[in-house]
């Protein structure tokens, strides 16, 4: 009886946080693909770290799942891999953090953070610059194949 309790207990504390996938902040992505945010909002290829970062930073209970994937999503790579979960609410139903009261609040405030990040602002320098010709010679050579 006891672990059948503690099993419930760990269920109710469970549905108390909600998960965000990089897919639901990635402007990369349309809405059938999994973006869960208006287009001018998303981020360009968020990853699940730099969602931990953002809302560790801001006071929220953050658990990071760095094998889970998107199921939506056909690449394998490591980049579109990661689930953040995030507790949203308290045992009470209150939330944890009032100026964040949803999921979609949650999720717009990471899409508004994460090119903020220092990350992000270093990268756009000269290695953003390699990076682009890098996938430009990978498409040229996709296109000679077909």
């Amino acid at each position: 009886i006891s672990v059948y309790i503690a099993c419930l207990n760990s269920l109710f504390s469970r549905l108390r946080f909600i998960c965000i996938y990089p897919a639901y902040l990635n402007n990369k992505k349309t809405i059938a693909e999994g973006r869960r945010i208006p287009i001018d909002k998303a981020v360009e290829n968020p990853t699940s770290t730099e969602i931990q970062d953002v809302c560790a930073a801001v006071g929220f209970n953050v658990l990071l799942e760095k094998n889970k994937m998107y199921p939506r999503e056909w690449n394998r790579d490591v980049q579109y891999r990661g689930r953040v979960r995030i507790q949203l609410k308290q045992d009470d139903g209150n939330p944890c953090l009032p100026q964040f009261p949803t999921r979609k609040s949650v999720m717009l405030y990471a899409a508004e953070t994460i090119p903020k990040l220092k990350t992000r602002t270093q990268k756009m320098g000269g290695s953003d610059q390699s990076l682009q010709q890098g996938e430009g010679g990978k498409k040229g050579k996709g296109k000679k194949k077909k």
